[in-house]
């Protein structure tokens, strides 16, 4: 007690470290005021531009209101996109923009393995969204979260990308790769919502939220929708070939790199392989990397989900893979997706 005593009546403490310059409050008021300031306007510019092409969905099963959430316009002749958890199972849906009006949707098709699904509205000429590339979005980077979280049309929550490249499981099962994790707010009603970048591009299609959690949301990103969207309108799902593994993406050690002589920094880890299935068959074992399929860079999960089309099934690809510091190449063939 004296000790503290002591310094706190001490008439002239020593000094600890450098003083600090004066601080001109009336300047570093000024400067924190236009910081706000550039914040605020692009996040009302972000508002402005998305509002026309953002809707809450009304889904309807069995005559009755089943569920709600959001979606945003992709084309001026009516696709929307959405969560397939929201509109997946729908029998009847309706979209409803701000300002009143609103039109009925039709659902084109939905990929459960992804959380997306895409509807299309009995209307035309409306706005659509510009699109971004998920690809290079940065940890800290500003995103905009839109949507009509229970039932509140227009609700805009900002927050910054948490974490890329997550791994979520969908309401099937699957595990959806390279997912966005942000701390803008989500709830009940935003899910199917774009999450949009400073610049108003949408990155990600807003999915899920950890419950209980705060600031833990997810949403699917934007370079995967790219692929499952033209799939949707031709087949109304997506047929997938299946290599029998779970993977991991990776980053590369920089030694590696310069081993290999190649630009990519990420690649694709197995984690288990399915008992007799393609990978096992071909040799493919926990712990081998993935570079490449067919002659194309697996960078990531999702990329090499991307390269197993219907066209790739029974096909055999050659896989090209680090093992023990060496690399080596097998044959693969990818079995149909069941479904």
């Amino acid at each position: 007690m004296d000790m503290f005593r002591y310094v706190a009546d001490a008439a002239d403490p020593p000094a600890i470290g450098p003083t600090p310059e004066p601080r001109d409050t009336r300047a570093a008021g000024a400067d924190e005021a236009a910081a706000l300031d550039a914040y605020s306007r692009i996040v009302v510019d972000v508002a402005d531009r998305l509002d026309p092409s953002v809707v809450h969905l009304e889904v309807r099963r069995g005559g009755r209101v089943a569920g709600t959430g959001s979606g945003f316009v992709l084309s001026p002749d009516g696709y929307v996109l959405t969560n397939s958890h929201v509109a997946g199972a729908a029998e009847a849906i309706t979209a409803h923009w701000s300002d009143g009006r609103a039109a009925a949707a039709d659902l084109v098709g939905h990929d459960p393995d992804t959380d997306l699904a895409l509807v299309r509205l009995r209307a035309n000429g409306l706005v659509a969204v510009p699109l971004g590339d998920s690809d290079a979005l940065r940890r800290g980077q500003l995103v905009v979260a839109i949507g009509a979280p229970l039932g509140l049309q227009a609700t805009l929550t900002a927050g910054i990308v948490s974490a890329t490249r997550r791994t979520l499981r969908a309401i099937n099962g699957a595990e959806i790769e390279d997912v966005i994790q942000t701390d803008a707010s989500l709830n009940p009603g935003n899910s199917g919502g774009p999450l949009v970048d400073s610049r108003g591009r949408v990155v990600g299609v807003n999915t899920a939220v950890i419950a209980g959690a705060q600031g833990i949301c997810f949403a699917v990103p934007i370079n995967t929708a790219a692929w499952v969207v033209p799939l949707l309108m031709r087949d109304g799902r997506v047929r997938r070939g299946h290599l029998g593994l779970a993977a991991a993406t990776i980053e590369l050690p920089r030694r590696t790199l310069r081993q290999l002589g190649r630009d990519a920094s990420t690649a694709v880890r197995v984690t288990g392989t399915r008992p007799d299935g393609p990978a096992m068959r071909a040799g493919i074992t926990a712990g081998d990397i993935v570079l490449a399929l067919d002659g194309r860079p697996v960078p990531s999960v999702d990329a090499l989900r991307r390269l197993l089309t219907r066209d790739s099934i029974g096909q055999a690809l050659e896989i090209e893979f680090i093992r023990a510091g060496r690399l080596e190449t097998r044959t693969i063939r990818p079995i149909p997706d069941g479904r």
